[in-house]
Formats: structure tokens, sequence, C-alpha cells
């Protein structure tokens, strides 16, 4: 938390917010965006190919599928259809006494017309025709039937309606029976009858027999009907891999069905689809980014985090759209987890955590909304993350990378178990290749890092590493051209860094961070004291305008030779924060001395560095120690009582001046870094033999007040001969020098180095 003087924010910094407001927006349509359109298109492939066309190549399923053929349905429906019977209505026994009554009605016309004898043959041919089931009777039976004698006559007579009533009497007679029956019929007539007298029979038979059963159309439609809806749905599948259609076989209208149900034609995606996508892509980001601002809102204040996050998660999705859907043992090898440890060593945990989230779940679309694959690149890139270290490291990178693909390996186990039985050399090499996409995870986060690094200005472990060897050519010149400056830079690095180890900061981008942050002095060495070695003060000659705007120079020329050596930007923003916006209360006095103590002729602003206030414990870390190590050199307080109150005091001085208000600290976190300071400077600075001529500045005077203010403008007229530079410059630069060597120097090297120094000036 903030001091509790903090300042609120300024209409400067509201202004800003409302710029990142706009920015942050454009970042989320830019990722919804991305993911949309790799969703949209994340298809195996299409083929536009029609039914008939020879398909050029084998077409493989993208992913296991089970499916309803509609093809294969309609095929069996129809089948069950053709197989039901037409129904017809019960038999009907009038029908059959209705055409007995309509024989014996038809004989005795019969009978009239052979008894008259007037008419012509030929009228009563007609006549006889003129019955409607005989209109088309041949002339030979016309005859017949005219001319028979009357015995043969009687003889038909009696078998007509004998055999017409045996016809009759069957059980069912359907129209499309009828053709059978007429055909049976020569065989049923007595074989004592002559052929004229058979061949009437026959022909009135035939014509007088009627169905008695009829076509029932609406049953038959329910029966259909009823037989269509018992047809269970034919149902087609797929395993992954399984070749759908060999290259070179003419397309069927069941393989076009089969590419259209696993998406692989273009027709597949249609508005509905790509309204899901995106509504999908959405949701997906909106939960990201309530989770990110929910848990760490200052993740994306800067367009450098955004744009970096944003480049990582297009590149990642895009591989996603290569590798999880190019065939069945290539996703195994998709290195997921290297997107959240990117984006976790250089923006933040939570951040890559969210990446961590919204590339496995486009990455289970792409896998034919697959949850096994999201699954393994989820859990395989949170392990990846939580397992990083502290700072980059290239072995625990790729530590981290294995641990990741070791846990996708057995997220494929407990999804795959099936497989054990079926093929569980096939199941092992999945697991093998998990492994090694967690491996490439790992190259890939080592080789980000190497190219993020210059392109985004990032602040990696790596980078710091490299610039906290001693052979850099930026501390090589302050060696060899301000070798006091250099000391006391040493000297304040060992400060700051054991604070910021012992509040958990971060200790290498303090230690570098400090090793830098005088480095402007290069520009005019011997305008500090430090490095006068007992010549004139040149501000004895200055007023003091000349002389501050020369001090607070130091900041400028810092950041202009930072830049010239392409310091990060987190290095660089020692150089003006360890200053802060404290004023140079020296030259402040000697300006208002000169205008004749009226302060309100001085403009207290033009004594003031540029600023801005510590923004990160790390800096303020270097301003605290900075001051105080500047002070207590100055100063030496000859017991811990007095170096515990000039510390203090600092301190104080620097939370009443508001400098603090600007950092996240915590008041326990400053007093831990109070007792630290107190604890190394007693060790560095312990009490020595007193000379009658040396003039020390007792707590609460008017010098020892002098004294913290001129330690604030780093330059002290008291101290011009060069007497406390030389005193402790020697012993220090040797001390300085073993420091550099080590990582994190402790309080017993630097009490025995203390004792060593007084040993040796005793």
């Amino acid at each position: 938390m903030k001091p509790a003087n903090g300042a609120l924010k300024t209409q400067r910094e509201r202004r800003h917010r409302r710029v990142w407001s706009l920015r942050q927006i454009l970042f989320w349509i830019w990722i919804v965006a991305v993911a949309s359109v790799v969703l949209i298109y994340a298809a195996p492939g299409e083929f536009d190919l029609a039914i008939g066309e020879v398909s050029p190549q084998d077409i493989r399923a993208p992913r296991e599928v089970t499916f309803i053929s509609e093809i294969l349905s309609e095929q069996a429906r129809q089948d069950a259809a053709r197989r039901v019977n037409a129904i017809y209505t019960p038999p009907d026994p009038q029908i059959a006494r209705q055409q007995y009554a309509r024989g014996r009605s038809f004989l005795e016309y019969v009978r009239a017309l052979r008894a008259d004898r007037v008419g012509p043959p030929s009228a009563q041919a007609a006549w006889l025709r003129a019955v409607p089931e005989l209109e088309d009777l041949s002339d030979s039976v016309v005859n017949s039937i005219l001319t028979l004698p009357d015995s043969s006559w009687s003889r038909v007579q009696i078998e007509f309606l004998d055999l017409l009533d045996r016809v009759m009497r069957q059980e069912e007679i359907s129209e499309a029976d009828l053709f059978l029956i007429r055909n049976r019929i020569p065989s049923m007539v007595p074989l004592e009858l002559a052929q004229d007298e058979a061949e009437v029979v026959e022909d009135l038979v035939s014509r007088f027999v009627q169905p008695n059963v009829f076509y029932d159309a609406e049953a038959t439609e329910a029966a259909i009907a009823a037989a269509r809806d018992a047809v269970d749905p034919a149902i087609r599948q797929y395993r992954s891999g399984e070749v759908i259609i060999r290259e070179g076989t003419a397309l069927s209208r069941l393989d076009v069905e089969a590419l259209e149900e696993l998406g692989l034609t273009s027709a597949t995606q249609d508005e509905y689809n790509v309204f899901a996508v995106m509504l999908f892509s959405g949701v997906a980001t909106m939960i990201v980014g309530v989770f990110i601002y929910r848990l760490d809102p200052t993740a994306l204040d800067g367009g450098k985090q955004e744009l970096l996050i944003a480049a990582i998660v297009t590149v990642f999705l895009g591989l996603a759209w290569i590798l999880i859907r190019s065939g069945e043992l290539v996703p195994y090898l998709y290195p997921g987890a290297a997107a959240g440890m990117l984006i976790a060593t250089t923006v933040g945990p939570v951040p890559g955590v969210a990446s961590a989230l919204l590339v496995s779940a486009v990455s289970g679309w792409v896998g034919a909304q697959s949850l096994k694959i999201t699954a393994m690149v989820l859990l395989g890139g949170l392990f990846a993350i939580f397992t990083l270290p502290r700072y980059e490291q290239t072995g625990a990178l790729f530590r981290s990378g294995m641990l990741g693909g070791i846990v996708q390996a057995l997220v494929i186990f407990v999804f795959s178990m099936d497989e054990l039985t079926v093929s569980p050399l096939g199941l092992m090499i999945k697991m093998s290749l998990c492994v090694l996409g967690g491996l490439i995870s790992g190259a890939l986060t080592v080789g980000g890092l190497f190219v993020l690094t210059p392109i985004f200005d990032l602040t990696t472990t790596f980078r710091l590493t490299e610039l906290s060897r001693p052979n850099h050519p930026l501390l090589q010149r302050l060696l060899r051209e301000a070798p006091a400056t250099f000391n006391h830079v040493m000297m304040v690095t060992s400060l700051a860094e054991q604070a910021a180890e012992r509040i958990k900061a971060n200790v290498l981008l303090t230690r570098v961070g400090a090793y830098y942050h005088d480095i402007g002095k290069l520009s005019r060495p011997y305008f500090f004291v430090e490095n006068q070695q007992g010549l004139s003060n040149p501000h004895d000659r200055l007023d003091p305008y000349t002389s501050v705007d020369v001090l607070v120079g130091h900041v400028r020329d810092g950041i202009k030779l930072a830049k010239q050596y392409r310091l990060p930007a987190q290095v660089r923003a020692f150089i003006p924060e360890h200053h802060g916006t404290m004023r140079v209360g020296f030259f402040y006095q000697k300006a208002v001395e000169a205008a004749g103590g009226e302060a309100d002729l001085v403009d207290e602003a033009q004594f003031r560095y540029p600023g801005p206030k510590p923004q990160s414990r790390e800096t303020l870390l270097l301003m605290l120690a900075d001051s105080s190590e500047a002070a207590t050199r100055a100063v030496r307080p000859s017991t811990a009582e007095e170096l515990e109150a000039l510390i203090d005091r600092i301190f104080e001085q620097r939370m009443k001046d508001g400098q603090l208000d600007d950092c996240p600290i915590t008041m326990a976190e400053l007093h831990t870094v109070k007792r630290t300071y107190v604890n190394l400077l007693r060790g560095a600075f312990h009490p020595r033999v007193q000379y009658p001529e040396a003039q020390v500045a007792e707590p609460g005077t008017d010098q020892h007040a002098a004294a913290i203010e001129m330690e604030e403008a780093e330059l002290f007229p008291s101290l011009d001969d060069g007497e406390g530079v030389a005193e402790t410059g020697v012993s220090a630069a040797e001390r300085i020098r073993e420091l550099i060597l080590l990582a994190v120097p402790n309080i017993e090297t630097q009490e025995q180095q203390g004792q060593e120094q007084e040993d040796a000036e005793t």
C-alpha cells in the first residue's frame, strides 16, 4: 500500500488514464478479432468437391466423429415403406349375391332375345351388347348365345350360374386378383360341355366376376408411416485419421455428407457458425480481461505490455491453427505453454495465466472442440508458469517447460486410458511428444526472450545479468574517470540490494539500476566533491543557479548516456527517480542569501530535480540508500544512536517531501529497509579515533543540518580538502571491487572489512 499521505492523481494522470482506456479497448478488440479469425478458419481443410467429382487426394477425418446419416436413414425408411403390403377392405358378401342376381337377370334377358325371332340377327346382337358387361363381346360368342340349341343353352345357363357362384364364393377378390382368377376359369369349366358351350360359359363368367375387396389408401398410408417411423436412424462413425475418401475415388452423396459433417467443405462456414465463433471469442476474452483487472489492475497500464501480449497471443494462436489440425500426432507437439511463460516473465504472472486460459480455450476449439486438447494446453501451461524461477535462467526455463510437458503427458494418459489395451505404443508416442513439446516450449521461451528483449526494451534477467558484469563499458568508464563516484556507487548498491532482498523486491534489478544511477557524472566528474581529490571546488566560483544546473544536469546526461548504451527502460528509471523531485537545499539557501534573504524572490522549482518521484520499490530503495550513505559519509556519526537518528531523519525528510507518494511500499517494509541500512552503515562507517584537527558536525547543530542539505546536492564544501574522501576512498575501493564480483554482499563481510580498515588506519 502507499503511504497515508499519498497524493491523489493529478488531472494529467487522469487524462492519461482515459488514453490508456482507449488503447486497452483497441487491444481487446484485436484479441477478439485474432481469436475469431483463427476459429472461423480452423477447419482442417476445405474441399470444393461435388458429387461425381474425383478426389485429388486421400481425405482423412481430422477428429473422431459420430453423426446421423440422413441419406442412409432415408434409404432405410424407404425400404421399410416398400415392404408394407397394400391394405384392402374386408370381403363384401353382398357383391357375390349382387353379381349372381345380375347373372340370372342376364339369362332372362337372353331368353327373351332368343324367343324374339322377328328382328334381324344384327339387331339382336346389338341388344345383347347393350348389357354393360358385354359391350366388347366377340361376334362368335354373341352368335353362339343367340343360335345355340335350347338344350345346349340350358346347359350353358346351368354351368354359368354354378361357376359364377363358385368363383364369387372365394374369400377375397381384389382388382389385382381378377387377372389370375379369369385365367383359371377355363380350367374350372366342366369337360362334358361342348367347345362352343364352354367358350360361352368362360366368357360370361369372366365378365360377371367382380372384386369383393377394395384398396384402403388411408390404412395403407398409415402403415407406411408407421413402418418409416419404426426405422432407427443410421449412425456413421469415423475415428481420427481414418480415410474418408481415397484418392482417385468419385464422390458419392454419402462422401459429400461426411465432408459436410466434418466441416471440410466451404459451404460449412455459414453465418450461424461465424456468429457462434465470434460470441465464443468475445466471452473468452471478457473472462480473461476480468481475470487480469481483478488480480493485477496495473498489468496493462502501459502500451508496451499490451503490444507484447497481443504479439505473443497472435503468434501462438497462429501456431495452434497450424499444428493442432495437422494430423493425429502433431497436436501433441504444440508448445502452448511457451505463451504463458513468455508473458509471465515479461509482463507478469497474472497476464501469463490469463493468456494460458485464452490459448487453451482457442486450442480446444481448433482441435474439433476437444476437451482433451483444452485440458492438455491449459494444465501444462499453468504448471510451467507456476514453476518458473524467480529470475529467468536458461536451465530453469527449460526445466519449467519440461515439467509442463510432463503434465501434458499425464493429461493425455488420463483421457486415453482405453488405448492401453488397443494401442499402448501409440499412447506412449503421444505422451513422449507431449514431453518433447514441453522442451520446445522452454526453448521458445528462451529464444523469445532474446528476440523480444531489444524489440520491446524489456528488462529480463539475461539482460540484467549482462549489464551487471564489471567489464561493461560504462562501468569501466566510471571506474577510470570517476573512481570515487564508482566507490560511492558500489557502496550504495550493496545497501540497496540488501534491502531489496529483505523486502522481496527485485534484487537483480536493484543492483543493476544502482550500478548505473550516477553515470551522468561522467560528463563533469570534477564538479562532484567525491571526485575532486583535494582540488578546489569549482562551485565556489559559480552562482547558485549555474551550480544547480550543473548538478541537476547529471540526471539529463545520465539518461542520454543510458540511451546511447541501450540500457533498458527500467534501468534508466533509476537515474531520474533516485533523486525524485528533491530540492537542492544548499544552493537554494545560497540563492536566498544572494536575494537578501527574500525567499519569495527565488523560484524554488529551479532548485528541484525534474523527477519523477520513485515509481517502484527498487528506485525508492536506491534513493534512500544514496541519501543515507552520503549523509553518513559526510557527518560520520560517532555512535550507533547518532547513526540511527541520522537515518531516521533522512527517511522522515523523504516522506515529508512527498518522495514516497507514488511508490507501492508499506510502512513495515520501510521499517525493514531502515534497520537494514543502519546495520550496514554501522559496519561500513564504524567510529574511528578522532584527531584534534578533524572537524565533525554534531547532530542537531547547524553544521549537521547543512551537511544533510549538502548531501542532497551531492556537494559538500566542508569536505573540499578531500580528507573525507581520501580517508575512505582507498580502502573502500578495494572493498567495492570485491563487491562487484559478489552477487549479494552480507553484513558480516562489510563489518569484517570495516574492522580491517580501522586496523590499517590505526
